[in-house]
C-alpha cells in the first residue's frame, strides 16, 4: 500500500470515528424536536380547549328534562310464596310533597349542614367532587360522594343512580341550568321531598311520619339533624334495626350536623352544648297499611335479607321487584294455628298480667334446601313491632347443650382422666359440684337442685345435667365451644366466653338455633335458614347466596348428636309433649333463668323447627319478665308450651309423609367404660326455685346407663351411685359461683297447659 493509500485509510477512520460521536447528539436533538416545551404546553392548551369547547357543546345540547324520572318508576313490589302465589304487595312510592316554608328554618338548616355547606354560595356544583366522583367510576370503585345539593336534586328527581360518567357528565350540566333557573329556596324544597330517607319514606314529611310519627312542620333541630343524616346510609342508620356500628356512625354523623351548624352561625353554642346528649331516637316502625298477621313480619325480614346482600333499598321501594319467598302457605298456616290451638286460646289477657308478657316466635326450615317454610314473629307488626323468631336478647338457654357435645365429639376432645368424650362416657353428675379445669371457680346447680351420681353423657343429655355440660365446655375448652357454635350460626358476638355459657346464657334467635340443629339434621353441612329464594326486577335477577354451604361438621359428629337428641324425645325432658310414634324425631329443651325463655328445638328427617317462648313487658320498655304462671299454671319450661306448639305443627305440617327415618350411618355412640351409673334416691331437701314447699321431696329421673350395642341406653334403677372415681376428675373443688342458671323438665308441680296437673317439675336451665 502506497503513502496516498495509507493516508485516505487514515482519514476514513477518522470520519467514521467522528460520525459514532456525534450521532448521540444528533438523537438526543432529534427528541427535543419531537418533546419541545412548546409542543407539550400546546398539546395540553389543546386538549383544555377541545374540552371546553366539548364541554359547551354538551351544555348546549343537554336540556333539563322537561318530566321526572319518578312518573314511570311508581310501581308496587309483589312478593309470593313458594308456589308462586300471592303473599302481599307493597312498596308504592310513600311521599307527600310539602312546601319549604312548612319546614322549620333550623330543621332546613340540618340538611345544608350535613350535605353541603357551602350549598348557598356555590354554583350547583362541586368540580373537585365531581372529578373524584368520575375517576373512581372508571377505576370500578363504586358509589362516591361529592356531590352538592343540587347535583343529588337533579339525580334524584332527573336521573337515576346509574353510575356512569354519561350519567355524571348530565348531572353536572343540568346542575348548572338549574341553578341558574331556580332560587336556593326551590332547590332545597326539592331536594328535602324527593330524598330517600329508609323506612319506604320518600320526603321530609313521610319520613316526619315513618321515624317520628309527626308532621314535617313539628320536627325538632335535632329530630332534622338525624333525619339528615339518614341521607348518607337510610338502612344501616335506622335507629330500631341498627347493628351497633350502625348506631355509633349516625350518633356520629348527627353531631357532625350540629357541629357544622354552629360553625355556620345557624345554631347558637348554648343550644348545641344542650343537646350534646340528647339524641332524639326515632319511635319503632310502623306496619304497612294493609299488611295484617305474620305477612308484616314476612316482608320486612324478606327486605332485610336482600339488603344485605346489596340490593339498593332506594331502587328497592321505588317498586317492580317480584319477591319469591320459601314460605309454604300450608306449613305457614299450620303454624299460626298451632300457636293459636296451643298457646294462644290459653291466655287471658284480660285477667292475668302474665299472659300480656308472654311472646312466642318460631321458625321452620327445610334441611335439604336451607329455605324458611314457615315463621311466627308474633301478633302482629302493628301490635308487636320486634320479630319473635329473629329476636336475640333472650338466652338460648340448655338447647346450646347440644352444641358443646358437638365441639367435644368433633375436636377429639377428652376428660380430666384422658378418656374420649363420647355419649356413653360417664361423668359426675352431682348437684352443684365444682367444675375442675376450668378457666374460674363454677359450680352450678342442678334443676331442683337434683343430685345425680355417675351418669353417661346420653343420660345428662335426656336429662339437662348443668354439673356434666359445665364440666364437659371445661373439658372441651370454652374457645373451641364457642368455635363450633359460631360455625353452626350463633352470634359469636354475643357470646362471653365465660363458664356460664355451658348453661346457654348466651342471646339467639328461634331461626339461628333452627339452623343450628338444621345443619346437625344435614349431616354437619352448613345450613343458613334463607327466607328469600328469588328475587327480580325488570326481570333481570339477583344472585343470593346459597343456603346449603360446606360442612362445618364431620358427619360422625353431627349424626352422633341426632341420635343423642332422639333420646331427649323418647326418654328425656321433651318426651312427655313430643314422643311420637308417628315420626321419627330429635330435639332439645330450654328454660333461662327465672323461667324468662322457654325453648323446644326439634326436627325430623324432613324438617327442623325451633320455637321460642319469651317473657317480655312491653309497657316496660321491652324489660325480660318472668313466665311463670302463663296460661294460669305454674312454671313454664321447654318442655311445656314450646314443646307443645312444635308437636302440634310438627304432625299437621308433616301429614301423610312421616315415614323418614335418620340416616344414622355414621354415628358413633362410643363405648361403655363403667358399669351402668344411677343417681341418687336421696330427696332433696332444698326448696324447688318453682315454690315447692320446703321439705318436699322433688322427683328423681332415673337416668339411662351406657349405651347398649343397638346404640340406645339402658336404664338402671340402682340409688347407691359411688361419690368419687370419675373420669372427668371427681368432686373436690373451692366456693363457686352458679352463673345464675336453670335446667330441665318434664313437667310442672302447678297446672301446666290446659289447666292439667303434671308430674313434678324440675327448675333449671333445660
Amino acid at each position: 500500500m502506497g503513502r496516498a493509500d495509507a493516508r485516505r485509510a487514515r482519514q476514513g477512520s477518522a470520519r467514521r470515528a467522528k460520525r459514532k460521536q456525534t450521532e448521540p447528539k444528533e438523537q438526543k436533538s432529534f427528541i427535543r424536536r419531537l418533546f419541545s416545551w412548546k409542543k407539550i404546553l400546546g398539546t395540553v392548551l389543546g386538549l383544555i380547549l377541545l374540552g371546553m369547547l366539548g364541554f359547551i357543546g354538551l351544555y348546549l345540547y343537554v336540556e333539563i328534562p322537561e318530566k321526572s324520572n319518578k312518573d314511570a318508576a311508581k310501581q308496587s313490589n309483589v312478593f309470593q310464596y313458594a308456589d308462586g302465589s300471592m303473599l302481599a304487595r307493597d312498596g308504592t312510592i310513600n311521599r307527600e310533597v310539602v312546601r319549604l316554608a312548612q319546614v322549620p328554618k333550623p330543621v332546613q338548616y340540618t340538611f345544608v349542614a350535613a350535605e353541603n355547606k357551602t350549598f348557598f354560595h356555590d354554583s350547583g356544583v362541586d368540580l373537585f367532587g365531581t372529578a373524584r366522583g368520575i375517576l373512581n367510576t372508571l377505576m370500578g370503585h363504586g358509589k362516591q360522594g361529592g356531590s352538592t345539593i343540587t347535583q343529588q336534586y337533579v339525580k334524584n328527581y332527573y336521573l337515576s343512580d346509574e353510575q356512569t360518567v354519561s350519567r355524571k357528565l348530565q348531572e353536572i350540566i343540568i346542575s348548572l341550568k338549574v341553578d341558574d333557573k331556580l332560587t336556593k329556596s326551590q332547590i332545597l324544597e326539592g331536594y328535602i321531598n324527593t330524598s330517600y330517607y329508609g323506612r319506604g319514606a320518600y320526603g321530609i314529611q313521610a319520613a316526619a311520619k315513618a321515624y317520628y310519627q309527626k308532621d314535617a312542620r313539628k320536627l325538632s333541630v335535632s329530630e332534622g339533624a338525624y333525619l339528615a343524616s339518614l341521607l348518607q346510609a337510610p338502612s344501616q342508620y335506622d335507629w330500631s334495626t341498627a347493628t351497633p356500628t350502625g348506631k355509633k356512625l349516625v350518633k356520629n354523623r348527627w353531631a357532625y350536623t350540629l357541629d357544622n351548624m354552629v360553625e355556620m352561625h345557624w345554631l347558637s353554642k348554648e343550644k348545641r352544648e344542650e343537646l350534646r346528649d340528647r339524641f332524639p331516637a326515632p319511635k319503632r316502625p310502623q306496619a304497612a297499611p294493609g299488611v295484617t298477621g305474620q305477612k308484616g313480619y314476612l316482608i320486612t325480614e324478606a327486605k332485610k335479607e336482600l339488603f344485605a346482600q346489596g340490593v339498593d333499598e332506594k331502587k328497592f321501594a321505588a317498586g317492580g321487584w317480584t319477591v319469591r319467598l320459601g314460605i309454604q302457605p300450608k306449613k305457614q298456616k299450620a303454624l299460626e294455628a298451632s300457636v293459636k290451638r296451643k298457646l294462644l286460646d290459653d291466655l287471658d289477657k284480660k285477667k292475668r298480667k302474665v299472659d300480656r308478657d308472654a311472646q312466642l316466635g318460631a321458625a321452620s326450615v327445610d334441611p335439604k334446601t336451607g329455605h324458611i317454610v314457615a315463621m311466627y314473629g308474633g301478633a302482629g307488626q302493628s301490635e308487636h313491632w320486634t320479630n319473635n323468631a329473629t329476636r336475640e336478647d333472650y338466652q338460648a338457654a340448655s338447647t346450646f347443650k347440644p352444641l358443646i357435645l358437638a365441639s367435644a365429639l368433633e375436636n377429639g376432645s377428652t376428660t380430666q382422666d384422658k378418656l374420649p368424650i363420647t355419649p356413653s362416657t360417664i361423668y359426675d353428675g352431682h348437684n352443684r359440684r365444682p367444675v375442675v379445669g376450668g378457666t374460674k371457680p363454677f359450680a352450678p346447680p342442678n334443676e331442683d337442685e337434683q343430685e345425680y351420681g355417675k351418669i353417661t353423657v346420653q343420660t345428662a343429655t335426656n336429662n339437662s345435667v348443668n354439673a356434666v355440660f359445665a364440666q364437659m365446655g371445661a373439658d372441651v375448652g370454652l374457645e373451641n365451644v364457642k368455635e363450633t357454635a359460631v360455625k353452626l350460626g350463633l352470634n359469636g358476638k354475643k357470646m362471653d366466653v365465660q363458664p356460664a355459657m355451658t348453661l346457654g346464657t348466651m342471646g339467639a334467635s328461634p331461626v339461628q338455633m333452627a339452623g343450628a340443629y338444621a345443619t346437625l339434621d344435614n349431616h354437619g353441612r352448613k345450613v343458613t335458614p334463607t327466607l328469600v329464594v328469588s328475587a327480580e326486577h325488570n326481570q333481570e335477577k339477583v344472585d343470593l347466596r346459597k343456603p346449603i354451604g360446606e360442612p362445618v361438621l364431620k358427619p360422625a359428629t353431627a349424626d352422633t348428636v341426632t341420635k343423642v337428641l332422639t333420646g331427649v324425645v323418647n326418654d328425656g325432658t321433651a318426651s312427655q309433649a313430643v314422643k311420637n310414634t308417628a315420626y321419627e324425631a330429635a330435639g332439645k329443651t330450654g328454660t333461662s333463668d327465672d323461667d324468662k325463655s322457654a325453648w323446644f328445638v326439634g326436627y325430623t328427617p324432613k324438617l327442623v323447627t325451633a320455637v321460642g317462648m319469651f317473657g317480655e313487658d312491653t309497657k316496660a320498655g321491652g324489660a325480660q319478665v318472668t313466665l311463670k304462671g302463663t296460661g294460669g299454671g305454674g312454671r313454664v319450661n321447654g318442655g311445656t308450651y314450646p314443646a307443645i306448639v312444635w308437636a302440634d305443627y310438627t304432625r299437621a305440617a308433616l301429614g301423610d309423609n312421616t315415614g323418614a327415618t335418620f340416616e344414622l350411618d355414621d354415628a358413633d355412640m362410643g363405648i361403655p367404660q363403667t358399669p351402668t351409673p344411677t343417681p341418687s334416691a336421696t330427696p332433696s331437701a332444698t326448696p324447688s326455685p318453682s315454690g315447692t314447699p320446703s321439705g318436699t321431696p322433688s322427683r328423681t329421673p332415673t337416668p339411662t346407663g351406657p349405651a347398649t350395642p343397638s346404640g340406645r341406653p339402658s336404664e338402671s334403677t340402682d340409688p347407691s351411685p359411688s361419690d368419687s372415681g370419675f373420669p372427668d376428675g371427681g368432686t373436690t373443688g373451692g366456693d363457686t359461683t352458679t352463673g345464675g342458671t336453670t335446667g330441665d323438665t318434664t313437667g310442672g308441680t302447678n297446672r301446666g297447659p290446659g289447666g292439667g296437673s303434671g308430674k313434678d317439675s324440675l327448675s333449671d336451665f333445660n
